[in-house]
């Protein structure tokens, strides 16, 4: 009943997610046989596949899920680098296996990339080391870097951590060695996908963000300093973003204190991740714009009504208007 189909909740950082995919997903249980089991979720959050990155990717816990099974969640180190590509390859393979099993797989996350991967069957190419690229590349600043990929690759530039070295110099060398762009990599995707995603004024997603900000900003220090102890070097804290990156300087002491408008480092630290998750949110929402396939819904009864009609029928999501506030 279910084959080829996939069912992608996708929106910006503190957009709410995870709660509109649980209730969804509770919902398609009470009206089926097959109960909690009928929906089976994927993270699509590039931080959420690291052990460890619990509070500050906003990973799921064991109570929310309630009962319903989640996949590539805590899969890889947070001492190594998980690629889009290995990414893809997983999930695939999971979603033809919750399609085999007669159950609808919900992708859920707002990791752009990773869904794109998924969506549009985007051919990710193998491409090793160039050490004496990487060489040249790594006399640039990050500025500098972003502004090259920005030429060579502006849809890939889109949504990258501009501020993360490691990640420009590989995006470039990829860039380089395939001599395509992103948007040439597509190939025929495997799936009928309906893309939902959560419309949120940026007014509203800073008031999201300062609200989750504020309840968690403790415990991420605390999970911050635990991976350290664990092993983790504060530079590849740093290359993880966001709340990382600047938890990371602020234990450092790298955060530089302005005495002129009275801030503590730590007050300091809290505005910068504020400010830097807002941008990301900005980031996230270009990217998704871009796709006219995405229906935008305010709440959970448009996203319902979207997923029974997909699912009853053998409805294809035609383009819509797009995105607009």
């Amino acid at each position: 009943m279910y084959s080829k189909k996939l069912i992608v909740i996708l929106g910006p950082t503190a957009s709410g997610k995870t709660d509109l995919s649980i209730k969804l997903a509770k919902k398609l249980a009470l009206s089926r046989t097959e109960g909690l089991n009928e929906v089976e979720i994927i993270s699509a959050d590039s931080r959420q596949v690291y052990r460890g990155l619990d509070v500050g990717s906003g990973k799921i816990t064991k109570k929310q899920m309630q009962g319903i099974r989640h996949h590539l969640l805590d899969i890889a180190s947070p001492k190594r680098k998980f690629t889009v590509a290995q990414y893809q390859k997983l999930v695939i393979k999971i979603i033809k296996k919750i399609h085999k099993k007669n159950k609808i797989p919900f992708l859920v996350g707002g990791t752009g990339f990773y869904i794109q991967s998924v969506v549009d069957g985007i051919v990710m190419p193998e491409v090793k080391p160039n050490w004496k690229l990487r060489k040249n590349l790594e006399k640039k600043n990050t500025e500098e870097l972003f502004q090259m990929l920005l030429k060579l690759d502006p849809v890939r530039a889109q949504l990258i951590d501009k501020k993360n070295p490691r990640r420009l110099v590989r995006a470039i060398e990829i860039v380089l060695s395939t001599k395509k762009p992103i948007e040439r990599l597509k190939n025929k995707s495997q799936f009928n996908t309906l893309q939902i995603g959560i419309k949120k004024s940026p007014k509203q997603l800073k008031k999201l963000i300062h609200k989750r900000l504020s309840k968690r900003i403790k415990k991420i220090v605390t999970e911050v300093k635990n991976l350290h102890n664990n092993g983790v070097s504060f530079k590849r804290l740093e290359e993880l973003g966001l709340e990382y990156r600047f938890v990371a300087q602020y234990i450092q002491n790298k955060t530089s204190f302005d005495t002129a408008q009275d801030l503590s480092a730590y007050q300091e630290m809290i505005n910068r991740i504020q400010k830097e998750s807002e941008h990301f949110a900005k980031r996230q929402m270009t990217w998704f714009k871009r796709d006219k396939r995405i229906s935008w819904v305010k709440n959970y009864k448009e996203a319902n009504k979207l997923i029974n009609k997909f699912l009853k029928n053998s409805y294809i999501p035609k383009p819509a208007s797009g995105y607009s506030e």
